[in-house]
């Protein structure tokens, strides 16, 4: 009779042990899917400008998403500039015996050593903020003046014929937060349209250049092209130009923007090295005389380098 009594009682389910078991371990289970969801590993917003370019070009931007990623990354924030900013290197110099000094800078946990032409960049922009326009930098290496002027808010079309350049130029738009402002274009900039041939100097990736006397070492074509792409709507209030010798030809290449009026051409800075200038068939007393055709009447010399504007 016992056994037959307990078959036939009724089981209790939502008992109070019942429930606050229920409760528990449904809180449990909640804790554990919030702490999954927050571990899932996260896929960064691709940048804008490498998606979306900014400027309409005949030629596609440098895709630094489908490009191999340099390593290892040694970067760092810039010294005494009033806008810092990150670079990475592409050269390391020769290790371990004698590595980069900024290798030796960082090791001794020193910012970067400022860059001439990155004070000289923001120095200039920053008489100019408030203005609509962009800043060309022809010949960009790893990106020092493009960043410097990238952190105050200016867009910046980068040219860089070199492949290690643009992978630090890449990490340098990651670095800085820059994809909206930065597009780069793995091309030289000159007089005409086609492809060229580069040379570099192993370890010296600044040293890149068309002459192989300014060089040394030959390496793959690259796409050359005109500077005269950039649309005529476009205001261009600072072009850079440093490119081993070949300044010369990327300067007959803008002719049509350089010849824009007084108020509408930029401000020019170029490097104006006589050895590096005759090593491409130029000189430069042939810069300054073509300079002078379309304008610009006033240079003075900065080190290596030479800063023109137009007059009245």
């Amino acid at each position: 009779m016992a056994n037959s009594w307990r078959r036939n009682q009724q089981i209790k389910i939502f008992t109070p042990k019942n429930l606050l078991l229920f409760f528990f371990t449904s809180l449990l289970l909640l804790i554990f899917l919030y702490l999954t969801s927050q571990t899932q590993p996260h896929n960064p917003k691709p940048l804008k400008s490498l998606k979306n370019p900014i400027f309409n070009l005949p030629i596609k931007p440098f895709d630094c998403y489908n490009s191999p990623q340099a390593y290892p990354v040694i970067a760092s924030v810039v010294e005494g500039v009033k806008y810092p900013f990150l670079f990475s290197l592409s050269d390391f110099g020769n290790l371990p015996e004698k590595p980069h000094k900024n290798i030796q800078r960082v090791l001794k946990g020193k910012p970067f050593r400022k860059p001439d032409i990155s004070v000289t960049v923001q120095e200039l922009l920053e008489k100019m903020k408030g203005e609509n326009g962009i800043f060309l930098d022809v010949g960009a290496n790893v990106g020092m003046a493009t960043f410097a002027a990238a952190v105050m808010g200016f867009k910046v079309l980068a040219f860089e014929p070199v492949f290690e350049n643009l992978q630090k130029i890449c990490e340098g738009i990651y670095f800085n937060r820059v994809g909206e402002l930065v597009e780069v274009y793995e091309a030289a900039a000159s007089d005409h349209n086609g492809n060229i041939t580069f040379h570099k100097l192993v370890g010296r990736l600044d040293n890149s250049a068309v002459s192989a006397t300014g060089a040394k070492l030959a390496f793959k074509s690259n796409e050359e092209i005109e500077v005269q792409v950039i649309q005529e709507t476009e205001r261009v209030l600072l072009i850079k130009i440093d490119v081993q010798g070949w300044e010369y030809h990327v300067l007959k290449g803008a002719s049509k923007l350089l010849s824009r009026k007084k108020g509408e051409a930029p401000y020019l800075i170029y490097e104006e090295d006589e050895r590096l200038l005759q090593a491409s068939n130029s000189s430069a007393k042939e810069i300054r005389e073509f300079l002078h055709s379309v304008g610009y009447n006033h240079c003075t010399q900065h080190g290596t380098d030479a800063h023109c504007t137009k007059t009245d």
